[in-house]
């Protein structure tokens, strides 16, 4: 694959100014391609991602797994395979339109998943609600919701949950961060032929 040169020179000045040597190769290539999209340094030491969540996700998307994301914005910041979002128009009483989505996503694909968070907190606190009740056994899950509202709390209820995930410390993240997160998948999946 042809890299523009533009994404290479960035690449290059990440280079300079980031220490990414913490992380595995794996995870140092998804760290590198968050910080790219975002111009934020500062993930490199907030990003919580290790080899063997990168590897579940490689291995699921190579098995053909499902992606499902919270919003259409991180769907469309993904390239490379198709992302459903079942968001509702409408949500339903007591809870918001992304955590419905999730519920969706886990009644059709209740193990296996990729499932992407990138901006409702709701939607990571659903999925995690239903892994604990049993209801749902995603692959790898990329939280990486953004706000003040419960994103840091429910990244941190992620990495406690036992699921294989990528996530962040704090309140940053955003649909293309996740996006990003993603996208270094596809890419380290297109390279391993």
């Amino acid at each position: 694959m042809t890299i523009h040169p533009i994404e290479a020179e960035s690449y290059r000045i990440l280079a300079e100014r980031v220490d990414l040597s913490g992380f595995g190769s794996l995870a140092a290539a998804v760290v590198a391609r968050v910080i790219h999209a975002s111009a934020d340094v500062e993930y490199a030491r907030t990003m919580v991602v290790d080899e063997a969540a990168v590897e579940a996700g490689l291995a699921a998307l190579a098995g053909g797994a499902p992606v499902v994301v919270d919003v259409e914005m991180v769907a469309h910041g993904i390239t490379g395979l198709r992302a459903a979002c079942h968001l509702p128009r409408v949500a339903p009483p007591g809870t918001t339109r992304s955590a419905a989505g999730v519920a969706t996503a886990a009644q059709l694909h209740p193990t296996g998943a990729v499932v992407v968070v990138g901006c409702a907190p709701t939607a990571l606190e659903e999925v995690v609600r239903l892994h604990r009740a049993g209801r749902f056994e995603p692959a790898l899950v990329v939280g990486l919701p953004v706000g003040f509202v419960g994103a840091a709390e429910a990244k941190e209820r992620l990495r406690a949950s036992g699921l294989a995930s990528i996530s962040n410390v704090g309140e940053k993240g955003g649909s293309a961060v996740a996006a990003a997160a993603v996208n270094a998948l596809v890419r380290l999946a297109r390279d391993r032929g």
